[in-house]
């Protein structure tokens, strides 16, 4: 049990179990990884970082996507940007918006022992104001060609429209905690967060710019989700 975002989550025993089985098994997060989550916690960080076999789902869509311009939106202690970055050619390159600079320290030393740091990017403050300026930034490589959205969920519309905006014509678009527990269908079970996620399931469904599902999950973060999106 644990609260994200002031909301808690429970997981079953039987969910975590099954986790670590399929982690220890067939994930095999390396050294670096596992100091990613002691770290965060050593800094007193939330326990909010992805699940190791969903990191290493974002490793793969990275990698079957043919990405090679990542940008993240909620870094905390990077564990979900050295995944990505594993899966980057070494041209490629990571931009990851975080709020705090306390969380951007820890990241920063994470990446550089995990030897990606030289393809990630940390940008610090209000992450709409890092999508605006990104937006006009003339250096900036190019279009997104993936974008992973995992932080304050009373913005995920906000950020859901910046990922299309910043990305192209097959961009791939991966939005965390879309279940929250079910508060999806009872908003009202967390006024503050669950609204946000409703707002941008719906966004995803009806916007003509995307194509997007979204599949439930059980874990050690208990019952959550994850949406998958495309830009057309």
């Amino acid at each position: 049990m644990f609260e994200h975002n002031g909301f808690e989550h429970k997981a079953q025993p039987g969910w975590v179990a099954v986790e670590e089985y399929l982690s220890t098994a067939v994930v095999r997060p390396n050294a670096a990884l596992k100091h990613a989550v002691q770290s965060a916690l050593d800094a007193g960080m939330p326990p909010i970082e992805v699940a190791p076999n969903a990191g290493k789902l974002l490793k793969m869509l990275v990698q079957l996507s043919g990405a090679r311009h990542v940008l993240e939106i909620g870094t905390l202690a990077g564990f979900s940007a050295i995944w990505m970055a594993q899966g980057l050619p070494d041209d490629g390159r990571l931009v990851t918006c975080e709020y705090l600079p306390k969380h951007a320290e820890v990241a920063r030393v994470n990446l550089d022992m995990a030897g990606i740091g030289h393809k990630v990017d940390i940008r610090i403050g209000p992450a709409l104001e890092t999508l605006a300026a990104l937006a006009e930034d003339p250096m900036r490589d190019g279009p997104f060609d993936f974008v992973f959205i995992d932080a304050d969920k009373e913005n995920d519309s906000n950020y859901l429209d910046w990922a299309i905006r910043l990305g192209r014509p097959g961009t791939v678009i991966v939005m965390d905690n879309v279940i929250w527990e079910g508060a999806i269908l009872d908003p009202s079970m967390d006024e503050v967060n669950a609204p946000g996620i409703v707002g941008a399931l719906e966004m995803m469904g009806r916007d003509p710019r995307l194509d997007a599902t979204a599949i439930q999950t059980v874990g050690s973060k208990g019952w959550d989700g994850f949406a998958i999106a495309r830009v057309v």
